[in-house]
């Protein structure tokens, strides 16, 4: 399939985890991928398996909290590629466990900082270059944590909410621009970011066991299943698609 032939897309956090699958994905559709991480050395490898595996690609180093390297990610593409007519933001970290009676403000800031900051930030830069280039599709990745609460994940949560209705007043702004911004809803997927906050946990196996039984489908779901889901909303297949909640989690949230 080559539905994304001649797009040029920015892809954040795709060192590893659901950034590298979507980078892979649309790569195989045929647009030319800008890959970003603040970790070089995974970002460079998923980009060399990319390029690998016949795809355009290019990777720079991003801190998606830093306007002035948001700035330069998005200067890249359009050198590298021409223009810029797909976003993903998908960087993001889950800040670890935190009670809210002892819950530090500098864990508080770093995680809203990354998850939400860091979108709005993408939206910011990277919206004029979409619309210079005539309109395109921004992807923003949220949580079913974005629609339901858990203990011990305030500031997951919360930020993710927020990424919720910040795509939706983006999506009210921008359709006259004929940019359509979408946000996705994975479930617990099996990344290295699920894999980390559940190893801080001293019962970490025990938690993993109960969040797969909490999915209707009995596992967590691979990171393919939301590279798919991204690499739809990026393509004219969804182009009545605009302020959607793309719900992606083997039935976590239908319960």
């Amino acid at each position: 399939m080559e539905r994304l032939t001649g797009k040029v897309a920015l892809v954040t956090g795709a060192g590893s985890g659901i950034g590298a699958a979507a980078a892979r994905r649309l790569a195989q559709d045929g647009a030319a991928v800008l890959l970003t991480d603040i970790d070089a050395a995974a970002g460079d490898e998923t980009a060399q398996s990319v390029a690998a595996g016949g795809g355009r690609v290019a990777f720079c180093a991003h801190d998606v909290t830093d306007s002035a390297a948001w700035v330069a990610a998005v200067a890249r593409a359009v050198a590298e590629f021409g223009r810029l007519n797909i976003l993903v933001n998908n960087a993001g970290i889950s800040g670890g466990r935190h009670e809210l009676l002892d819950h530090s403000l500098e864990a508080w800031r770093q995680i809203l900082a990354v998850n939400l900051d860091g979108v709005f930030l993408g939206l910011r830069h990277a919206g004029p270059q979409i619309a210079a280039a005539g309109g395109g599709s921004v992807i923003n990745i949220s949580s079913i944590l974005g629609k339901v609460g858990l203990g011990g994940a305030a500031a997951y949560c919360a930020s993710k909410g927020a990424v919720t209705l910040l795509s939706k007043a983006a999506a009210l702004e921008w359709a006259p621009l004929n940019i359509r911004v979408n946000s996705v809803h994975p479930g617990f997927i099996d990344t290295p970011l699920v894999s980390n906050a559940l190893a801080t946990r001293e019962d970490g196996n025990e938690m993993r066991v109960a969040l797969m039984a909490a999915h209707p489908l009995g596992r967590f779901g691979l990171p393919r299943e939301i590279g798919d889901a991204i690499a739809f909303l990026a393509s004219d297949e969804s182009s009545f698609m605009t302020g959607a909640e793309l719900v992606v989690d083997g039935g976590y949230t239908a319960q």
